[in-house]
């Protein structure tokens, strides 16, 4: 008789299941996985939109526009995207502490609606500006849901889950990168005549984000700590958890919020003035930098050479790039699910550790893919296992660091920090890979995996590991290691001695 009361319960955890389910399908729709389609549908149309440019300036001056200026204009068209997606990273800090967390990532889509309108009818009103400006704002986009998605899902999470829900950042962001590619087909959007669509077609996600997330609580830590609503937090957390578990969370955000009272939220360079967040601030930096620079995004660029090579038929490299891009989203499932259980220390390692293998072995491959007939299909295999191995850890581990290492006030100003270096360098190594190829040619993965060396090494010996603890554990750890004379050495436990010779 007991036991009676316990089946009730099933039910309500299904339902706390399901909302903290569609909390992060909202959230992900339009947020990571708008950054990764409009990453990779640009690919598709590359020499359609080089021809509209053409045609466009041969009809407002009567001369065709001469091949460098061409390249010129799609360089230009490409690289507005980090660049917005940089301005984006500025905005979703203010976003985040006026608006709150799940707002910001609505009124975020006023942005992804006015580029698609700008897509749509460029080909029409005959002005590559208008795809230029796109760009702009679907990079803005990106940066702003780039920082206030993980940001939203790992605060509306149980400490348990936390990283694996954190994680479906990255899952949305592969999920993303594939369907922009299989979209991209030629047989689909990808020919000549709609590629307009398929760059207007971003606003398919937007509209289901816009749909589904009003719906859904806002993060309860945005409510308690930052607005003071302890009544909305109670209702938000019931939603999310269930009856049975929110008190006990109830008072661990109590504890919090006590820890950061009378406490403004911070500016991006208080962060790097603050000695309590040193190692905070340096792992952020370093390993942020780490994921750009590991050489996973300029992979991209010799796979459809590497896989003409391998007696791929031209016409077929194209699923087979889509290939690629399943390889990362089949990792980053695994990856979520395996977070919570062997921690985001080994992940991160196991996947630094991983690409310095398998970069090496394709730069040997490189170098003699002219001698053994066999050497391309081992370059194959190893971009495969390059992107698996990113998959695994740094493609999501990374963005989980700003929320876990960093407190309530701290967070927002950590997320744009993260986001300018992430952005940043994504334009640099864009920019300067090129050269690189030129210059390095063969060995052009060297300095990659120097980096994988460095992010593995700075893994192992200062990030600690933050598996299953609340974030004021987090933070008192952190605490300790940025102070540890304070720690060290016995505590003496006999007469107290008197340091002063005052009589």
């Amino acid at each position: 008789m007991e036991d009676e009361p316990e089946p009730p319960l099933q039910p309500r955890t299904q339902i706390q299941g399901r909302v903290l389910f569609l909390t992060v399908c909202a959230a992900g729709i339009g947020g990571t996985f708008q950054f990764g389609y409009n990453l990779s549908i640009i690919n598709a149309p590359t020499l359609h939109i080089q021809e509209f440019t053409n045609e466009t300036w041969w009809a407002r001056t009567g001369w065709p526009l001469p091949d460098h200026l061409v390249l010129l204009v799609w360089s230009l068209i490409v690289s507005l995207y980090p660049l917005g997606g940089l301005f984006g990273a500025l905005l979703a800090g203010p976003f985040a502490i006026k608006l709150g967390r799940k707002k910001s990532l609505l009124v975020n889509n006023v942005f992804v609606v006015a580029a698609a309108i700008l897509f749509g009818f460029s080909r029409r009103a005959g002005s590559f500006e208008m795809v230029m400006l796109g760009r702009l704002l679907v990079g803005i986009s990106a940066g702003v849901s780039m920082n206030i998605q993980p940001m939203y899902l790992g605060e509306s999470a149980p400490k348990e889950l936390r990283g694996a829900v954190a994680m479906t950042s990255a899952i949305f962001t592969a999920l993303g990168i594939v369907m922009g590619q299989v979209v991209g087909l030629r047989e689909l959007l990808g020919g000549p005549q709609a590629w307009p669509l398929l760059l207007a077609s971003c606003l398919v996600p937007g509209v289901l984000q816009l749909a589904s997330l009003p719906l859904l609580p806002e993060s309860p830590r945005y409510l308690l700590i930052d607005r003071g609503d302890s009544a909305i937090c109670l209702a938000a957390l019931q939603r999310l958890r269930g009856t049975t578990e929110v008190m006990v969370e109830l008072a661990e955000l109590e504890e919090e919020r006590a820890a950061c009272q009378g406490q403004r939220a911070r500016r991006p360079w208080e962060l790097f003035q603050d000695g309590t967040l040193r190692r905070q601030v340096i792992s952020l930096v370093v390993l942020g930098s780490a994921m750009e620079l590991c050489g996973n995004d300029s992979i991209y660029a010799y796979a459809s050479s590497v896989f003409r090579e391998a007696g791929v038929p031209q016409e077929k490299v194209q699923y087979a790039i889509v290939g690629t891009g399943c390889c990362e989203l089949l990792t980053a499932f695994i990856s979520c699910m395996v977070i919570d259980r062997v921690g985001r220390r080994v992940l991160l390692m196991g996947g630094y550790c991983l690409m310095t293998c398998w970069g090496s072995v394709f730069t040997v491959a490189l170098c003699l893919q002219s001698s053994f007939p066999w050497m391309p299909y081992l370059a194959m295999c190893c971009i495969f296992a390059f992107i698996l191995s990113f998959g695994i850890g740094p493609a999501g581990v990374t963005g989980i660091l700003a929320t876990e290492l960093f407190d309530q006030k701290a967070r927002p100003a950590a997320y744009m920090v993260c986001g300018a270096i992430m952005w940043t360098t994504l334009f640099l190594v864009g920019l300067g890979f090129p050269f690189l190829m030129e210059g390095l040619s063969h060995f052009v993965y060297v300095p990659f995996l120097g980096v994988c060396v460095c992010g593995a090494l700075y893994t192992g010996f200062f990030l600690p590991e933050t598996k299953g603890k609340t974030f004021l554990e987090i933070s008192e750890e952190l605490h300790r290691l940025n102070y540890p004379r304070q720690n060290q050495g016995p505590t003496w436990k006999g007469p107290e001695v008197i340091r002063s010779t005052e009589l």
